[in-house]
């Protein structure tokens, strides 16, 4: 995954926190998305679905660790590493932090150098978690990685290896519009020259194995995957 398709969500109430971190991080690459407070950044989380959320803890309206409780819950961001980032060093702090469901809990201030590392591990683990997701159950469709096999309502299918892939893709990240361009870069990559058509013919055979309303078409942009 290149860092440009990385979407990371920063949240504080502090306008310099949101700039002097926001800048470090487009600086590396990462798309940065940011919010001022709990109730922005669920909204946000549910339409962006970012990679990677840095929460502060102490915020109007509603505190990050309410925030992270309600973002846990969104089966779509399962694979989302959340962080808390805040002044607060606290045990009770860190420990309410982690049972809310956070991964990690860094205190600030922090030198940029230091933080970017930070992200970088934390994406690492995103990854590493995503990858290792080998079976997916979504909406009444699981999905198998391990034996490119796939299953709705109790019925068992075996796909040809580009149409798994495709829905694989899809799949990992419910909601999300993949473009065209995503699609051929990480079902087809580099090695193959297709055109836009074959995608087309790979998804009308995805319907009519899994049902049209699972796979929706975003006219001029791609498609994503409904649950």
């Amino acid at each position: 995954m290149k860092k440009k398709d990385i979407q990371i969500l920063l949240v504080d109430d502090e306008p310099d926190i949101l700039e002097i971190v926001g800048y470090n991080l487009s600086s590396e690459g990462y798309k940065v998305i940011t919010a001022k407070n709990g109730v922005e950044a669920i909204k946000l989380a549910k339409e962006k679905k970012p990679h990677l959320i840095i929460l502060d803890v102490m915020m109007p309206e509603m505190d990050g660790i309410e925030a992270c409780e309600h973002i846990r819950k969104l089966p779509e961001l399962e694979h989302t590493i959340i962080t808390f980032l805040t002044a607060r060093g606290e045990d009770y702090s860190q420990m309410a932090g982690f049972e809310a469901g956070a991964d990690d809990y860094i205190t600030k201030p922090i030198k940029p150098k230091v933080l970017v590392s930070k992200v970088k591990a934390l994406l690492r683990r995103y990854r590493e978690e995503s990858q290792n997701a080998d079976v997916i159950d979504l909406g009444g469709v699981t999905i198998d990685r391990d034996e490119y096999k796939i299953t709705q309502d109790g019925n068992e299918m075996a796909l040809p290896r580009k149409e798994f892939e495709l829905l694989s893709l899809l799949t990992s990240r419910p909601g999300k519009v993949f473009t065209r361009e995503d699609i051929l870069d990480q079902v087809w990559g580099n090695d193959i020259v297709v055109g836009g058509r074959t995608i087309d013919v790979h998804i009308r055979k995805l319907r009519e194995k899994i049902g049209d309303e699972k796979i929706k078409t975003i006219k001029g942009v791609g498609y994503k995957f409904v649950v």
